[in-house]
């Protein structure tokens, strides 16, 4: 192994969104070996600020590998005090929406992932693009190629036929000593990079280890199509660029991207970013997550009553570890956060170990806190939450036993609507013995201080009287408040709704 040194103070980096030259930015001095993997920063006499992004495409919802991804770079970034960029790659015009872009920034505030640049749109910043293009056909770093989609797809039929891989053939790449053909007339050409024909491109990747490509695999990518506008790969290699991007984070589907766009950023005279690719995310079956395992967009598990705490402690938790640490919060993540932990295997989705994390946050969360998340939830369902009891109240009564924020509001509905419980559920527990206990029991409520204790002692009693156990009172009870047979203890649940409702549902079902 050999050893280059690189030494730059600073850089001078374009503006965001145009081609014009912006500020000068400290840059590093680092050790890299032959990979261009840096391997240790001179500390004393250069700084290197970490610049971490996370570049979504806007063609649908944000999905939960989507966030880990992001949640990786964002938390990366704030261990090192460095800088989190949101980058909005919506080249895809005939997918992109205007809905998706509002989706993930809808995410990204939910878990609280708040980025420091951006959000930076690619259609934004094609001018610049161009520029670029322009500077490597000026270089030789890339040319122009008149093969028409026809010929293209009869060479690669002629190649597969021959077991050979498809790729292009370079007719039109410029060689010393080579006579190109004349252009055809009324032909748009495209714009090829012109990759090494020789030799590798390799790299240390900071999750799956040694990673190496030789450039005779890889043919001349397109980086701008016959219309014009510039191919994914490209666009994200100049916005790495000019965004000075250090540690590139992503999903392992990227992976055989990556030489293509370092091989480019090598023909800029860029310094190619450190890069880690995360496996990816199976459901419990062991295959890839996807919307037949259930929720998978980041907004369905607030729509399902999820806390983004208990997301995030669990998607932390999704491919990373610390120890055998299960419960941590966001800012102690990103204390212990580093990239040797991340496991190169791929990490499966447990939805009761996300139910067991987020019981325990409802567990923590205060009941104001609670209370108006329950309140939103009831009004979107039509019901009006009154002041006899308050939200808070039923929120501290029922957090214990609640998994969700909608179980909370399943809990919670019963108190303002005018419930009348499945009869076939009641019937089994109004046994002839039971009824005139229930009925001095109703009679008993009519006078009684309305609060738990008293209720209490008055169901025991009654019990007593007529040589019942005190469940035999105690379930009808609930089920004739609540229509549930699973409640918190009954004379807690009858003490938060007014005597009146009570004695008024009693006596519906005892007539």
């Amino acid at each position: 192994m050999y050893f280059t040194l690189t030494v730059s103070t600073r850089r001078r980096l374009p503006v965001f969104g145009s081609g014009s030259p912006g500020q000068e930015v400290p840059y590093n001095g680092r050790v890299s070996d032959k990979f261009g993997n840096a391997l240790f920063n001179l500390s004393g006499f250069f700084t290197m600020t970490i610049r971490t992004r996370f570049a979504p495409s806007p063609t649908g919802y944000l999905h939960i590998g989507g966030a880990r991804t992001a949640l990786f770079s964002w938390a990366f970034a704030r261990r090192h005090g460095g800088v989190f960029i949101l980058r909005i790659e919506d080249t895809d015009v005939e997918r992109s929406t205007p809905e998706a872009v509002q989706a993930i920034l809808d995410g990204m505030a939910w878990l609280k992932l708040d980025y420091d640049e951006g959000p930076f749109y690619q259609m934004r910043r094609m001018e610049r693009y161009r520029q670029v293009i322009r500077q490597m056909l000026d270089e030789g770093t890339a040319y122009y190629c008149y093969t028409s989609p026809e010929d293209l797809d009869a060479l690669r039929e002629a190649q597969r036929a021959r077991g050979e891989k498809p790729r292009y053939d370079g007719r039109w790449r410029p060689e010393p000593g080579k006579q190109l053909p004349e252009p055809p007339a009324g032909v748009a050409p495209v714009v090829r990079f012109r990759n090494p024909a020789a030799g590798m491109v390799a790299w240390k990747d900071l999750v799956k280890g040694y990673i190496g490509f030789n450039n005779s695999e890889l043919d001349d990518l397109v980086i701008a199509r016959a219309d014009g506008t510039p191919t994914y790969n490209f666009c994200v290699v100049v916005d790495d660029r000019d965004m000075g991007i250090t540690h590139v984070i992503r999903g392992d589907d990227h992976v055989n991207n990556t030489p293509r766009q370092i091989n480019i950023l090598k023909a800029l005279g860029a310094t190619v970013p450190q890069y880690a690719h995360l496996s990816m995310i199976l459901g419990g079956d062991g295959q890839k997550l996807s919307k037949r395992h259930g929720a998978v967009s980041v907004m369905q598990y607030d729509e399902d009553g999820y806390l983004p705490e208990a997301v995030v402690n669990y998607l932390a938790r999704l491919g990373w570890s610390h120890g055998d640490d299960e419960i941590f919060s966001a800012e102690l993540f990103c204390a212990w956060f580093d990239l040797d932990h991340i496991t190169p295997s791929a990490a499966q989705f447990n939805t009761e170990k996300l139910n067991w994390l987020n019981q325990h946050y409802m567990k923590l969360a205060g009941n104001d806190r609670l209370a108006a998340l329950v309140r939103a939830r009831l009004g979107a369902r039509g019901v009006k939450a009154g002041d006899a009891p308050t939200v808070e109240a039923v929120v501290a009564l029922y957090k214990e036993r609640a998994v969700t924020l909608n179980e909370l509001a399943d809990a919670a509905e019963v108190y303002y609507l005018d419930l009348h419980p499945d009869r076939a559920l009641l019937e089994p527990h109004l046994s002839p013995e039971a009824m005139p206990a229930l009925h001095e029991l109703l009679e008993r409520f009519r006078g009684m201080a309305w609060e738990a204790p008293a209720i209490n002692a008055a169901i025991k009693e009654i019990a007593a009287v007529y040589g019942l156990k005190m469940p035999r009172l105690a379930m009808p009870l609930r089920v004739m408040l609540t229509g549930q047979t699973q409640t918190p203890s009954v004379d807690a649940v009858a003490a938060l709704f007014p005597r009146d409702t009570v004695l008024a549902r009693m006596a519906r079902h005892l007539q």
